[in-house]
């Protein structure tokens, strides 16, 4: 049982509590009536605002609706002006423009490609809008004349500023120079550059916009003409300075040039090194000049005219690879192949047609057996083969019948150059043996001179000879061409001519009563052959196809020389012992015996005074062989003449024995060493 006191105690704590609880809900009963109050107050006064919202919205959205009508309305209005201005514009280009239209767009050509694009867009405009309208017909009118000179104005141009190549500069483009390991290229520039763009930028509207493509026909035209001018002038400045200065150039064979050109190499003389030319055997050499010599000029003005047509074909395929590269930049794509085709028609026509005469008249040389002028188509013919490739390369594209003209030159060139050779070797078997053209003397003869000369200038273009030989060969062994076969059918073409020779000189030779000249001519013009093959490279072609070609020389000039030893029997018979008599030491001979050692002395000093009168005026140009000949024959005569005299010794066969022993042994050899000598 809880006590009293305890729970009076807890009671009045619970009674405390209830009352701070009781409080504190009055408190807040009293907070909430004044919140009530006070949201009240919140919602009259919003309530209040939304009524004036409403009042102001019902007010201000009828003028913002009306406000942006007027602004659609001013929109409207501004459209409309500025299309109103932009179609009046369409009406005032063709005045706007007139002035800078008729002044021509020279000189500001951005200005007036600009004009030419407002009366472009008013020819569009009124062409959608108002076909009917007389203002389409002045725009059109406008547009034509604009592109009109603009068509002037490129060809103007191009016209002004398209001049030849200077002949200075295609040289220093075409030539060599040995001692560049990197060759530096020479740029041939045609136009200025700021007149390139213009052109450039004329072409791209004229192809654009101008419909019109007749300005590459412009283009080919004037362009082409410059190009022939350019080799024209070459050729003219070729000729000059070749004619005036005897210098000229030789692009077939590598030559540098700068300032100083290089000069031609000169012919193969006709006589090798190591002859005497002191003596007779001059005298075909001094003949040719005496016939020739009004000719000499003609052949000066003939080498200009190769060396002239070698430089302008060079100078083509270098100005036309410029000219395609031009011609890139300002015609379109797919008409570059067919203008750069009519661009160089021109000059390449005239190229060809050159060529075409220098074969035509090759072939009237060959008519008037003239066959050393048909050497004159060798360097063209090599250099045009060893360009035949970069020419091919340049004219990749054109027409055929373009493509195929170098070939047909060529093939022209080869089969006028076989034909010459071929008739070369029938005209060396078939030289008449005419009296007349004998050398007196029996030294070498024009034949062979002439003969040798040929073959040692078709030396020169040894790969060209071949390959021209190799073209007409129609056998199955000749369907590829190897330089082997070219080299052995050259080889086959000189023996033939050499034994073609050899055959005519053994026939010349009879024409000589005395078989001693004849031997002398023979042996003369064998040991001419012979000494010219290997003082060349001749004998390296002739022994392609005959191993033994040397010593068969060799043996027909011995064979030469046994037979003109024998003309020295008639003398050196009178001092063998045949019908000698046979005596004893100081026995007296009789008559008949004495008769015999007189007639061996006279038959012996008549000999040797007629062979060494005759002999004397005989030649033998090559001084190693006239001295061979001359000793061996001295030793002959004279042991034979010292042991007829030592035998006579004690013999007294006359009371003048100075009468028939003439000549002392010394002056025996010294007459013979005086043979063939024209000035003793």
């Amino acid at each position: 049982m809880i006590p009293t006191e305890d729970a009076s105690a807890r009671k009045r704590e619970i009674e405390k509590k209830l009352k701070q609880e009781q409080e504190t809900l009055s408190f807040i009963r009293e907070n909430l009536e004044k919140s009530d109050q006070l949201t009240k107050g919140m919602v009259s006064i919003l309530s209040s605002f939304e009524s004036r919202l409403m009042q102001l919205e019902n007010s201000i959205i009828p003028v913002h609706k009306q406000t942006e009508n007027l602004q659609r309305l001013q929109e409207n209005v501004d459209k409309t002006l500025s299309c109103m201005d932009h179609v009046i514009s369409y009406y005032h280009v063709a005045k706007d423009t007139d002035r800078i239209i008729r002044e021509g767009p020279t000189g500001r050509l951005d200005e007036y490609l600009a004009c030419i694009a407002k009366i472009q867009k008013a020819v569009e405009y009124f062409q959608d809008n108002n076909p009917d309208s007389p203002e389409l017909n002045t725009v059109k009118a406008r547009f034509e004349k604009g592109k009109e000179l603009l068509e002037a104005e490129f060809r103007s141009l191009l016209t002004r500023y398209s001049k030849p190549v200077p002949p200075i500069l295609i040289l220093d483009a075409i030539s060599v120079d040995e001692e560049l390991e990197v060759q530096e290229d020479v740029v041939l520039e045609h136009l200025p550059e700021a007149v390139l763009q213009d052109i450039i930028c004329i072409s791209g509207w004229l192809v654009e916009y101008g419909r019109n493509q007749d300005f590459m026909n412009v283009y080919f035209q004037i362009r082409s003409n410059q190009l022939d001018r350019s080799i024209k002038g070459l050729k003219d400045h070729f000729r000059k300075n070749s004619a005036s200065s005897g210098i000229l150039y030789s692009p077939a064979v590598q030559t540098k040039r700068k300032d100083t050109p290089t000069k031609k190499a000169p012919k193969r003389p006709v006589y090798i090194p190591g002859y005497d030319h002191d003596l007779r055997v001059k005298h075909h050499s001094e003949a040719l000049i005496e016939k020739h010599g009004a000719a000499a000029g003609k052949d000066d003005v003939l080498d200009i005219e190769i060396d002239s047509y070698i430089h302008c074909i060079s100078a083509f395929v270098k100005l036309a690879q410029s000219e395609y590269a031009l011609l890139t930049e300002i015609i379109p794509e797919h008409h570059q192949k067919k203008t750069f085709d009519s661009l160089i028609q021109e000059a390449l026509d005239n190229l060809m047609l050159e060529g075409d005469n220098i074969v035509s008249a090759a072939r009237r040389a060959i008519m008037r057996h003239d066959y050393s002028a048909v050497l004159t188509i060798f360097p063209i013919l090599r250099h045009l083969k060893m360009n035949k490739a970069e020419f091919d390369s340049t004219l990749q594209g054109t027409a055929a019948s373009t493509k195929n003209k170098l070939p047909t030159l060529i093939t022209s060139m080869e089969t006028i150059g076989a034909k010459a050779l071929e008739e070369f070797a029938d005209s060396i078997k078939n030289d008449p043996d005419k009296e007349y053209n004998m050398p007196k003397d029996g030294t070498v003869h024009e034949l062979t001179s002439n003969a040798i000369l040929f073959l040692q200038q078709l030396l020169d273009f040894h790969e060209t000879a071949g390959a021209m030989l190799a073209s007409q060969e129609t056998s199955s062994s000749a369907s590829s061409y190897t330089s082997d076969f070219n080299k052995r059918l050259l080889s086959t073409y000189i023996c033939k001519v050499l034994g073609n020779l050899q055959l005519n000189l053994l026939s010349k030779s009879k024409v000589y009563e005395d078989s001693a000249l004849s031997a002398i001519f023979l042996h003369n013009n064998y040991n001419y052959i012979l000494k010219s093959l290997e003082k060349s490279e001749l004998i390296q072609l002739v022994t392609v196809t005959q191993k033994k070609a040397e010593s068969s020389y060799r043996e027909l000039i011995e064979q030469q020389i046994q037979m003109y030893q024998r003309s020295w029997l008639k003398v050196t018979e009178h001092l063998t012992d045949r019908n000698m008599p046979v005596f004893q030491p100081g026995t007296k001979l009789k008559d008949k015996e004495r008769q015999v050692i007189k007639d061996k002395f006279k038959g012996f000093n008549d000999g040797l005074e007629d062979l060494c009168k005759t002999q004397k005026g005989w030649a033998i140009p090559d001084k190693e062989q006239r001295d061979f000949i001359r000793q061996a024959q001295r030793k002959v005569v004279s042991d034979a003449y010292r042991a007829f005299l030592q035998r006579c010794t004690n013999i007294s066969f006359t009371k003048n024995p100075e009468k028939y022993h003439k000549y002392r042994p010394e002056e025996v050899e010294e007459m013979i060493e005086k043979l063939f000598d024209t000035s003793a």
